[in-house]
C-alpha cells in the first residue's frame, strides 16, 4: 500500500491543471467574446478548432509517454519538464495585444493552440501516473479520489478567486479590464507550476510497465477494445454534460440573474454572482469525491455510474422551473450542490475505470499501452469541451445573444430562453446519453478482479507473457 504522502502528492498534479481548466472552460468563452473582442461565432470556431487539435494530439503523447524511460519514471518527469511552459502560456492566453480584429484573432489561435499542447504533454502523462502508482485496483479508486479531491480544490480556489482577483487588479490598481483578467492569471499560473513541482517531488512510480510491440500493434489493440469505446463514449458525454453548463454559467448571471441579486440564506441577504455558484459547486465536487469509495464500493463501478447520470437528468430538468426570485436563487443553488455531488462522485469514477481498461488492453492483448488509454480520457475530455465550448457560443449566436462587457445591455427573450435551456435541458440530454452508452460496458467488479489477480502472476514471469504477446492483437 502506498503511504498517504503520495497520495496527497498525487493530487496536487490535478489541483494545478484543474485551476487552469476551469478557469478555460467557465471563463475563456465569455473572455473571447465579452473582454478580447471576438464574435460569437469566431469564438465558437475558435475553441472548437484548438479542442480538436489538443484532442487529437493526446494519443501521440501517450505513445510518447508510454516509451519514455528514465531514472525518475515513465511519466513522472513530464510534470517537472513542463510545469513552467504550463505557466507562461496560460498568462499569455489571457493577454489582449493592441492589434488588429485579425490580428487579434490570430493571437488567440496561437496562443489557445500553444496552450492546449502544452497542456496535453503534462496532463496525459500526468493521468497516466494512475496505472503505475499502484497495481492494487481498489488503491487506484482511492488514488484517483485524492487526484479528484484535490482537483476540485483547486477549482474552487480558482473560481472563488477569479472573480475577486480580476476586479482588484481593476479597482484598486486602475488596470483596464483586459489586464486584470491578464494580471488575475499571473497569480493562477505561479500556484500551478509550484503544484507541479511539489506533485514531482513527492510522487513515485512503482509499477514497472514496458512496451513491447510496435506503435501500430498499440494503436491496434486500442481499437479492439470494446470498453475502451463504450467508456470513451461515455466519459464525452460526461464532459460534455459539464462542458455545458461551466460555459453557460457567466452568461446566465450576467443576462438572467443579474448584477445585483440577492439570496437570503437564514435571515442574512447574500450577493448571488456566478463565482458563489461555480466554488460552492466544487466544494459540493469534492464531497462527492469523498463519498465515491463507499458508494462504489457497495455498488460497483458501472452501477455507480448508471445511478448518478439518472440523477443528473432529473435534477437538471427540475432547474428550468425554479423561479427567477430571491427563494429562487437559493433553490438554484441547493440544485447546483446536489448535482455537483453527484458530477464529484462521478470523477474519480471515470479515472479509476480508465485504469481498469489499461489493465483489460495488457491482460487481453500483452501490452503495457497505459499512457495510450490514459490519453484517450484526455481527448474525450476536450472533445466534451470542445463541442460544448463551440455549441454554448454558437446556440446563443442563433438565438440573437449581444455580445458586449455593458451589462446594462437586455438581450431578446429568445437569447434567455436559451440559456435557460442549455442550464437544464440540453444537459440532461447528455447525461440521458452517457446513460445508454455505459449501459453496454462488460468490465463488472469481479471481471476486474480477475484480471488485476492474473496481471500480478503475469508481471512476475515477464518472460512467458512477452512469448504470448502477439498471438491477442494479430487474432
Amino acid at each position: 500500500m502506498a503511504n498517504l504522502s503520495r497520495k496527497i502528492g498525487y493530487g496536487f498534479g490535478d489541483m494545478a491543471s484543474s485551476m487552469f481548466w476551469k478557469i478555460f472552460s467557465y471563463y475563456l468563452p465569455f473572455f473571447y467574446s465579452n473582454i478580447f473582442g471576438l464574435s460569437l461565432i469566431d469564438a465558437g470556431v475558435l475553441v472548437m478548432v484548438t479542442r480538436i487539435w489538443d484532442a487529437v494530439s493526446d494519443p501521440v503523447m501517450g505513445v510518447v509517454a508510454d516509451r519514455t524511460d528514465t531514472r525518475m519514471g515513465k511519466y513522472r518527469p513530464y510534470l517537472l519538464w513542463f510545469a513552467a511552459p504550463f505557466a507562461i502560456c496560460g498568462i499569455l492566453l489571457f493577454t489582449t495585444p493592441d492589434f488588429s480584429y485579425a490580428g487579434k484573432l490570430i493571437w488567440a489561435y496561437v496562443t489557445y493552440v500553444l496552450m492546449m499542447t502544452v497542456y496535453t504533454g503534462i496532463n496525459v502523462p500526468y493521468g497516466a501516473m494512475l496505472g503505475v502508482v499502484t497495481d492494487n485496483p481498489e488503491e487506484k479508486t482511492i488514488f484517483s479520489s485524492f487526484r479528484m479531491l484535490f482537483a476540485y480544490a483547486g477549482s474552487f480556489i480558482a473560481l472563488a478567486s477569479w472573480e475577486p482577483l480580476c476586479s482588484m487588479f481593476e479597482r484598486s490598481f486602475g488596470m483596464s479590464m483586459s489586464t486584470s483578467w491578464q494580471m488575475a492569471m499571473v497569480v493562477i499560473a505561479a500556484a500551478c507550476l509550484v503544484l507541479f513541482i511539489v506533485c514531482f517531488s513527492m510522487t513515485r512510480e512503482v509499477v514497472k510497465t514496458k512496451s513491447v510491440v510496435s506503435i501500430g500493434n498499440d494503436f491496434k489493440a486500442l481499437l479492439k477494445n470494446h470498453p475502451w469505446w463504450i467508456l470513451i463514449a461515455a466519459a464525452l458525454c460526461f464532459n460534455l454534460f459539464n462542458t455545458v453548463r461551466g460555459a453557460t454559467v457567466a452568461y446566465f448571471f450576467a443576462d438572467v440573474i443579474g448584477a445585483d441579486a440577492n439570496m437570503w440564506f437564514f435571515g442574512l441577504s447574500i450577493l448571488f454572482y456566478s463565482g458563489l455558484f461555480l466554488s460552492i459547486g466544487e466544494i459540493a465536487n469534492m464531497a462527492g469525491v469523498a463519498l465515491a469509495v463507499p458508494i462504489v464500493s457497495r455498488l460497483g463501478k458501472k452501477n455507480t455510474f448508471l445511478l448518478v447520470n439518472v440523477l443528473l437528468a432529473i435534477l437538471s430538468v427540475g432547474f428550468f422551473f425554479l423561479p427567477v426570485t430571491s427563494f429562487g436563487f437559493f433553490l438554484m443553488l441547493v440544485c447546483q450542490i446536489l448535482i455537483s455531488i453527484l458530477t464529484g462522485i462521478m470523477s474519480p469514477l471515470v479515472w479509476a475505470m480508465y485504469a481498469d481498461v489499461a489493465d483489460y488492453s495488457e491482460h487481453r492483448f500483452h501490452t503495457a499501452s497505459t499512457g495510450l488509454i490514459f490519453s484517450s480520457s484526455s481527448m474525450a475530455q476536450k472533445f466534451g469541451g470542445a463541442i460544448g465550448g463551440a455549441a454554448v457560443l454558437w446556440l446563443l449566436s442563433a438565438f440573437g445573444y449581444v455580445a458586449s462587457a455593458d451589462a446594462s445591455v437586455a438581450q431578446p427573450e429568445a437569447a434567455v430562453n436559451c440559456l435557460w435551456a442549455l442550464m437544464s435541458f440540453i444537459p440532461a440530454a447528455v447525461a440521458v446519453l452517457a446513460f445508454v452508452a455505459m449501459y453496454f460496458y462488460p468490465l463488472t467488479t469481479g471481471k476486474v478482479k480477475s484480471i488485476a489477480d492474473d496481471l500480478r502472476i503475469r508481471r512476475n514471469n515477464p518472460a512467458a507473457d512477452e512469448a504470448a504477446n502477439f498471438n491477442e492483437i494479430n487474432a
